[in-house]
Order: C-alpha cells, then structure tokens, then sequence
C-alpha cells in the first residue's frame, strides 16, 4: 500500500483548514471503507487523509424546523437506528440496513456514500427521493445544492477542491405519507445493488394518489427522481393496472435515457416489478403476490403490516 500523512480534525473549522494546507493534496477520511479498498488496488490521488470521523458537529440527526438535519458523518448504523428517522424516513433506514453487514455498517458514514457516488450506492435514492439538500462548506463560505445535482454521475460530483460536505437536510414528507426502499443483488446479504428503489406517497380521502416520489437506483448515469411516472399516478386510483403501468413506465424512462446495453434485458424486467413493488409499500396497497402469506409482509394496509 501507498505511503501518504494523517491528521485527525476535532471541528469543521479544523478540517477545513487541514483540506486547504497549501503543498499537500488532503482527502478527507470518514468511515474508510472505500478508500482502503481504493487504495489496495490503485495509487492514491492524494498524500495525506483527514480524519473527520470525530468531528461533533457532523455527527448530529435532529429536526430543526421542518427539516430533517443529518450530518455527513453519521453512520449507517446511527442513522438506522435514529428513532427520528424511523419516523421520518422509513426509506433511508431501510436503505441503510441493507448496506454489507455490521462492520461496514457501523463504520461506513452516508456523508462518504454520497461524495464516493457509487452508481451502486444505496443511500442515494432514498435521499433523492426525499429530496435532500447537500450542504457544504470551504473555507470560502457556505453553499448547498440537491443531492441529486451534486452527485453528476458514477463516481462524479460537482464538490470544489477544499470543500467538505457537512451535513444533509430534507423536509418532512406531507403528514400521512409513508416511504420504502427496496433492492436487487446477486443474493440476499452484503451484495452490491443491480438495482434499487424508493418511493414515497399518500393517498387522499377517496383513494386517490395526492402524492408521490419514485427515485430508482444504479439505473441512469445521475439518480434523479423519475417525474414522469410521479405524473402518471397523481390523481389517480392506485389500481393493479396503474402499478403496473407505472413499472412500465419505469423501465421505458430507464431505457430511454441508458440506451439498450448487455443488462437491459434484465434490468427492463427488473425495475418494473420493482417501481410496481415498491410504490405498493409506499401507498400502502395490497400485493396481489402474496395474498396467501399470514404474516407481516402479506397485506399492506396499514404503516405496521407494511414495516413502514
């Protein structure tokens, strides 16, 4: 492995100085567990890390306002376990339990998911989907941006040298409204996502969609939320028929902005039950494939059956 510095930051203010230390190329280090991998198998772009992992005010998940604050250097244990979270955003926690297993869970941060902007990355869709904000910090100033602006693409984001995400912030969905994640993998733990999802919705008092939220993931080159099929159900009734119209639809706007490659075959299929699946989970309603089972999972009527 590459020699190169560390130094350890105590505040932001720290951080951001020890980032902007003039001869020395600094990268900032949270949980570890991509650079360590990076750093196995390529010569490092940078000779000294700076640990943030301790910084007090990156670590916070607190309400301030309307808004959902998270700091960049929760884990995705912290933010799994946030009883916060768990109330205001079932499809984050969701999507941080299914990241590899404990230990990367406990050290791997969502700060260092966004910025390493894996086409892969499990926290992007959820925080796409609830439309967070990024914000950042250099010792230029403040300045914040979508999530789904900042990351432009696999392994892309439009962060400026010197500059250090602190924190994610998103408003409260509307009252009523409930979210899920979901993914596919070569198997059933500690795999990297084919594809995923997460949805977010509520239906009026007449049943019908008032609003809804679909961002999928490791499908198009920039996660985004697919606004096009949120079209397709506004207003509507969310019958069999619609859900599947709407999978459809999923899988025509992938394919349309991705092109037809080697996966496509799999993937069309894929998303389709999963945009169906998922925006079931979330408008809480009944999944016709399993209207046999007898236990949680079964009937998606209510936030406790539907693990929302």
């Amino acid at each position: 492995m590459a020699r190169f510095d560390y130094a350890r930051a105590h505040s932001i203010t720290e951080a951001l100085q020890l980032l902007s230390q003039p001869g020395l190329v600094s990268r900032p280090l949270a949980g570890g567990t991509d650079v360590v991998v990076y750093l196995r198998h390529e010569a490092p772009a940078f000779n000294r890390l700076v640990d943030i992992s301790r910084v007090p005010e990156m670590k916070v998940i607190e309400r301030r306002g309307d808004e959902v604050v998270i700091g960049a250097g929760v884990t995705f244990s912290e933010a799994a376990e946030s009883a916060l979270l768990q109330e205001a955003a079932t499809c984050l926690v969701e999507a941080c339990l299914s990241v590899g297993g404990p230990a990367i869970r406990n050290a791997g941060t969502l700060g260092g998911n966004v910025i390493n902007a894996a086409a892969c990355a499990d926290s992007l869709p959820p925080l796409v989907c609830l439309d967070a904000m990024a914000h950042l910090r250099s010792l230029a100033g403040e300045r914040q941006m979508p999530v789904s602006e900042l990351v432009l693409g696999p392994n892309r984001t439009a962060l400026r040298p010197g500059e250090l995400l602190t924190h994610l912030a998103f408003p409260s969905l509307p009252a009523g409204a409930a979210s899920a994640f979901a993914k596919l993998g070569r198997r059933n733990a500690q795999a990297i996502s084919r594809l995923s999802m997460a949805a977010a919705g509520r239906l009026d008092a007449q049943g019908r969609v008032d609003f809804v939220r679909l961002a999928p993931g490791a499908a198009t080159p920039q996660t985004r939320r697919f606004v096009e099929v949120e079209a397709l159900l506004l207003g509507q009734a969310p019958t069999d028929a619609l859900l599947a119209a709407a999978g459809q639809q999923t899988a025509d706007v992938m394919v349309g902005v991705t092109g037809r490659r080697w996966s496509t075959e799999y993937k069309e299929v894929a998303i389709q039950a999963l945009a169906e699946r998922t925006l079931r989970r979330a408008l809480h309603v009944w999944i016709p494939a399993f209207a046999g089972m007898t236990d949680g999972r079964a009937r998606l009527g209510t936030p406790a059956q539907a693990g929302v």
